[in-house]
């Protein structure tokens, strides 16, 4: 009698006392206040609330019941899908909606429940995968923006590999701490191709210069994420530049002269198809054979063989001296040992790297040493 009292009542009432009830009835609901046996009529009123013609009774109950666990998930799941300025209070508070209800509704949303579902605190794994999957630019560069989100790797490497072209989301991704390594080489990539192109370069200096400069660049960058990978990082992202036909001979001495050895025995191992842990053994302190055998099962011939095996002994002597400056030392008897032998595209390219390499590092060390005598002057 009381439902039926209230629902004959709502037909004659203005639209702000409507939403006035809708408020009161709402929060009853969910505060426990309302007796038992009137709660399932309280749910049929509810329910009957959500096809008023006006959107402030609806907005009302949705902000009566979005902040509450007690809230009926089937009412809150049709606010949900009411218009935006009555299903964004549903979508963004409610804790009954469930990982399932968000995939649902970001599967047959539109691009604004979309763009809900992405600021909502906490993000579920699932809820990000799916956005990451068909979420357009702008839902995508919520989620990232929220903070919260529970991305997992494989919902990062999603979204890189969707819009690592857009500038806002790539930005967005090399702020993230917890960013893959192949993920964030591959963002790398895509800025540098991004310079080349860009118009101020290309005004100031040839396109060709301007593709070496950012070659440079990339290829320096490359080598600090490698060193900086850690555990299944490393694996990740040998992977990745071996697709990408990144494991160069170049940039495999690269890492061997800069002593990122834990990236370096993971690539190896990689081309060598030997376990890792056997790999370090062997460039650690395994005899001259066992080192040639290594390189060669990695693909390695010829004088690129010979180099890779004078630098593994050269670091094993440089690592063990009580001083630094053992980039500067294995780059250097390289050179003195290759440079003057004949050489083809692949050793002239290495040896570029390393006089490269040998250049960098002796910058870097007047630069601290100038830096520590004024310090002392100071």
């Amino acid at each position: 009698m009381v439902v039926e009292a209230f629902l004959s009542w709502t037909d004659k009432a203005r639209a702000g006392d409507r939403a006035k009830a809708a408020k009161a009835l709402g929060a009853a609901y969910v505060t426990g206040t309302m007796p038992t046996e009137k709660r399932a009529g309280a749910y049929m009123a509810m329910s009957y609330l959500l096809d008023d013609p006006s959107p402030k009774v609806r907005q009302a109950l949705a902000e009566a019941l979005s902040s509450s666990e007690n809230a009926p998930r089937p009412i809150v799941i049709a606010l949900a899908e009411d218009q935006a300025e009555i299903a964004c209070i549903a979508i963004l508070h409610s804790p009954v909606l469930s990982e399932t209800d968000l995939v649902d509704l970001i599967g047959r949303g539109s691009s604004v429940t979309r763009s809900m579902v992405a600021a909502r605190a906490d993000l579920s794994p699932g809820a990000c995968a799916a956005l990451s999957e068909i979420g357009g630019a702008c839902e995508v560069a919520i989620m990232l923006e929220s903070g919260s989100a529970q991305m997992t790797a494989f919902s990062i490497r999603r979204v890189c590999d969707r819009f690592k072209e857009d500038e806002q989301i790539r930005n967005l991704l090399l702020e993230r701490d917890d960013l893959p390594a192949d993920v964030r080489h591959a963002l790398v990539l895509q800025v540098g191709e991004a310079l080349v192109s860009a118009g101020i370069i290309t005004h100031v200096i040839s396109v060709a210069r301007a593709r070496q400069i950012i070659r440079d660049a990339t290829d320096a960058a490359m080598t600090l994420i490698a060193g900086d990978a850690r555990g299944q990082d490393i694996g990740s992202l040998v992977e990745h530049l071996r697709q990408q036909s990144q494991l160069t001979p170049a940039f495999l001495l690269q890492l061997l002269c800069t002593g990122k050895l834990d990236f370096f025995a993971g690539a190896i191992s990689n081309l060598s198809g030997l376990e890792e842990r056997r790999v370090r053994s062997i460039l650690a302190t395994g005899r001259h054979h066992a080192v040639r055998a290594l390189f060669q099962s990695s693909g390695l011939s010829g004088r690129t063989l010979d180099v890779f095996i004078e630098a593994t002994h050269l670091w094993r002597q440089a690592a063990e001296m009580p001083y630094g400056g053992a980039v500067q030392q294995v780059a250097t008897r390289l050179l003195e040992k290759f440079s003057q032998s004949e050489s083809d595209t692949v050793l002239s390219e290495m040896l570029g790297m390393v006089e490269k390499l040998q250049i960098v590092d002796q910058r870097q060390r007047a630069r601290s040493f100038a830096q520590d005598m004024i310090a002392e002057a100071a």
